[in-house]
């Protein structure tokens, strides 16, 4: 039985129409001085915390707490404000999916496994309207690695639903290859959605159980009834 459904964010379930990417490069000017500080920098499938940190070590920056906390304040304040200021929109299928799973019979847990930093996955979802069907979820600052983190989502959610999780009963959604490797190396299935920044091939090369363009192509029936 389908238990525990994890979803990535960027370019899953929403596009922020560059929100999110502009918000990084301001905070880089504004908080540190650094004008283009972004530039060449790959965000595609990366956590918050690690992009940060790779920020910092091309430019000379100490890694230390309180330049996070710095960067993440700066960050979060900025994010909000850029939002409503760019062309996002929720993802094609994305509303009716997660109707569809709220409405099974045994619906599972829906929960978040998304590079993003807690409070900008919040400050993102509820622009859009998504915040509140997520109950659970790991995040960029929870770890920097995107395995981990999902692990750590699993957890949470097992402890939510008082029991261990088999990988049978968890599937990830996510647009790039970095999200089938998380849901594989949980020993879960993945659904991979060419919405991002992979195309189809990519994503087919890390063989996910599922592979569509869009969330409109499938129905919560067609998780549900395997495995």
């Amino acid at each position: 039985m389908l238990k525990l459904v994890l979803f990535d964010i960027d370019g899953t379930l929403i596009r922020t129409g560059g929100a999110g990417v502009r918000a990084f490069e301001r905070t880089g000017v504004m908080e540190f001085h650094i004008q283009d500080g972004m530039r060449h920098m790959n965000f595609a499938g990366r956590t918050d915390t690690s992009l940060v940190r790779e920020f910092f070590s091309r430019h000379g920056i100490p890694a230390t707490p309180v330049n996070f906390q710095r960067f993440f304040a700066r960050y979060v304040f900025l994010l909000d404000h850029l939002l409503p200021q760019h062309r996002g929109a929720v993802c094609p299928g994305v509303a009716d999916l997660l109707a569809g799973l709220r409405a099974l019979p045994h619906p599972p847990l829906l929960g978040l496994q998304t590079g993003n930093i807690r409070l900008g996955a919040e400050i993102k979802l509820r622009h859009y309207g998504l915040w509140g069907h997520f109950t659970v979820g790991g995040f960029g600052d929870d770890h920097e690695d995107r395995r981990e983190l999902t692990r750590i989502a699993v957890q949470r959610a097992g402890r939510r639903l008082r029991g261990r999780l088999g990988p049978e009963e968890i599937i990830v959604v996510g647009d790039t290859p970095h999200d089938i490797d998380c849901a594989h190396a949980v020993g879960a299935r993945a659904l991979a959605v060419a919405t991002g920044g992979a195309t189809r091939e990519q994503l087919a090369l890390r063989q996910p159980e599922w592979l569509v363009e869009d969330l409109t192509r499938l129905h919560a029936a067609d998780l549900s009834g395997r495995g």
